[in-house]
């Protein structure tokens, strides 16, 4: 991932994390395939709606 891509997710984690939120590594993975390109938008999303249990 590269720099701007990382300090970017680490400033949106402290930012969840500030309010609350819990940011697990399955999460994370899931944000660095996106930011890396090796998944689409829609992929992510379908990915999170899965792992939240709400139907797509």
């Amino acid at each position: 991932m590269s720099p701007i891509n990382e300090r970017a997710m680490n400033n949106a984690m402290a930012s969840l994390e500030m309010e609350g939120f819990v940011v697990l590594p399955e999460y994370k993975k899931l944000c660095e395939k996106l930011l890396n390109k090796e998944i689409t938008m829609a992929e992510y999303i379908s990915a999170v709606k899965s792992m939240q249990g709400i139907g797509a």
